[in-house]
């Protein structure tokens, strides 16, 4: 095989990653504001995503909807020894939640949520020292949830739901094509209209003061389908990629269980503990229409995150809200990309809610990201056609804020 396809090959294979640091689950800026800690409290439609379980508590008709804008930033300086910093672009992401539930009785409710669980992207500037791994990626997944909660017992909720995903992906990167044909751009989208996966809830309150949450979202497999175009010399334009491609990821499942305790009246605090199985990111092969194939590990590894938040109100209807987690990195250093940099993350947010009128309400919040920079000096990704390691020091971190309106009947 030509050494440039070879090369193209090598790089092309994180183009439909989905990263830890990318997985969205900002879904309620009451949820944010808490530190995402709502499996155990799930009393606004937002349960819906957080545990359905929890509707059984609404009467009623009920509406939430927002938006969260997200704000993330990563760097890396190398290659090592250099010492050079590049920043990548700053963007600007507002991926929406809404939510509707009704409770036919004190028993049965059912409810219909839209989320984007999985998303962001990265933009670096086309001659920085990484552009034969990636220049641009925008990674776009939507999923529309219809849900059913069951009272069992007056102190026992359960709940299960349907997921219907849709995504697509879009990423452009630079390949070398020799010292006088220059660099040719790559450019690969696909997408999948009809992955399937499904959730379970559950809620139990065996005290007046405590009550136990626990919620399951299953795993989601895309098959992606698309193009990838090319642009760059002619002369050399048959050995670049081009024409369709095909290639399965499988997004990961997530296992959250937590505690709510009333403190009193106007205090709640909440902590919760998120498994999420990332070791089905384990190998991504792509396949091209003329038959060739290619796969890469990812090694990705099992991870989870642990909650922490509260919320008091005050009499006048007003509600502060504060909340801290800690997100583990799921893969080694020496498997980072620059195509969607993580890292271990540290969550700190806050947030003000003020209830207008019986049925009225509005929340915002604010969350900031922080990571350490992670330094590595093991990489087994490549940079260059001659497979030189792509060793140096990796941030990453997001600036992030949401607005949620929710009414009931």
């Amino acid at each position: 095989m030509n050494i440039i396809r070879m090369t193209v090959l090598c790089c092309l294979l994180t183009f439909t990653a989905y990263p830890g640091g990318f997985q969205i689950n900002e879904h309620s800026a009451r949820a944010m504001a808490m530190g995402g800690t709502f499996t155990a409290i799930a009393n606004d439609a937002s349960a819906i995503y957080f545990n359905a379980a929890g509707l059984t508590q609404l009467k009623g008709f009920h509406l939430l909807t927002g938006t969260t804008m997200l704000v993330p930033s990563f760097s890396f300086k190398g290659v090592a020894p250099e010492v050079k910093k590049y920043e990548g672009k700053t963007q600007y992401f507002f991926p929406v939640h809404f939510y509707a539930s009704y409770a036919v009785n004190d028993d049965l409710s059912f409810g219909l949520g839209f989320t984007s669980p999985f998303g962001l992207g990265t933009k670096w500037d086309e001659n920085w020292v990484g552009k034969y791994m990636a220049v641009e990626t925008l990674v776009e997944v939507f999923t529309v949830t219809p849900v059913a909660a069951y009272k069992v017992l007056n102190n026992l909720s359960v709940s299960a739901g349907l997921v219907y995903s849709f995504a697509d992906v879009t990423m452009t990167r630079k390949v070398p094509e020799g010292t006088f044909a220059g660099d040719a751009f790559i450019k690969l989208k696909g997408n999948d209209k009809s992955a399937f996966g499904y959730t379970f809830g559950v809620m139990y309150k065996p005290l007046d003061y405590l009550t136990l949450g626990a919620s399951f979202h299953s795993q989601i497999k895309y098959n992606f389908k698309g193009t990838a175009e090319s642009s760059g010399a002619k002369q050399l334009a048959s050995n670049l990629p081009h024409g369709n491609i095909q290639a399965n990821i499988t997004t990961p499942m997530s296992l959250n269980i937590g505690a709510a305790l009333k403190v009193n009246n106007n205090l709640t605090i909440s902590t919760e503990f998120q498994f999420v199985g990332w070791s089905s990111y384990d190998t991504l092969q792509v396949n091209f229409e003329d038959g060739t194939k290619s796969a890469n590990p990812r090694l990705y590894k099992d991870s989870y995150i642990i909650r922490l938040g509260g919320e008091y109100v005050f009499e006048n209807g007003i509600s502060i809200l504060a909340g801290i987690y800690y997100d583990k990195l799921p893969v080694e250093s020496k498997m980072m990309n620059p195509t969607l940099p993580e890292a271990n993350r540290i969550g700190s947010s806050f947030g003000l809610g003020y209830k207008i009128n019986d049925n009225f309400t509005i929340n915002a919040s604010y969350l900031y990201l922080y990571s350490k920079s992670i330094t590595v000096n093991n990489s087994e990704e490549t940079y260059t056609s001659g497979n030189a390691p792509f060793n140096g020091i990796f941030k990453a971190g997001a600036n992030i804020a949401a607005l949620s309106l929710s009414y009931n009947f």
